[in-house]
């Protein structure tokens, strides 16, 4: 499966630490490998987002980065990188936020 990252994800994966970078990306690759069927706990579904969004949880959950994403098309996209919903609400809530809009403009080009 082909999973693409946003520049603005890439821009907000950079500001964690390394560590937290290096699990994100091994869990991108378990992404890339088992597409729709990678469950929980590496998965789950984002509860109220507007649109179906999903995020992706480092260390089965373990890792206090979140990336938030959903198919479009043949591919998965990574809208958004942000913190775990009980770490930090609010900076949860604007990266399901951001990665719903940037995911929305992703949708509507060719």
């Amino acid at each position: 499966m082909v999973v693409e990252i946003l520049p603005e994800a890439e821009d907000e994966l950079a500001l964690w630490p390394q560590r937290e970078q290096d699990a994100l990306h091994h869990a991108v690759a378990k992404l890339e490998a088992l597409g729709d069927v990678l469950g929980f706990p590496h998965t789950s579904a984002v509860h109220d987002a507007p649109v179906a969004l999903r995020e992706l949880r480092p260390r089965g959950g373990d890792s206090p980065v979140r990336a938030f994403y959903r198919r479009v098309g043949a591919v998965i996209v990574i809208g958004s990188v942000g913190p775990e919903a009980q770490r930090d609400p609010r900076k949860f809530r604007q990266a399901v936020d951001a990665a719903v809009e940037r995911l929305r403009a992703r949708e509507s080009r060719p």
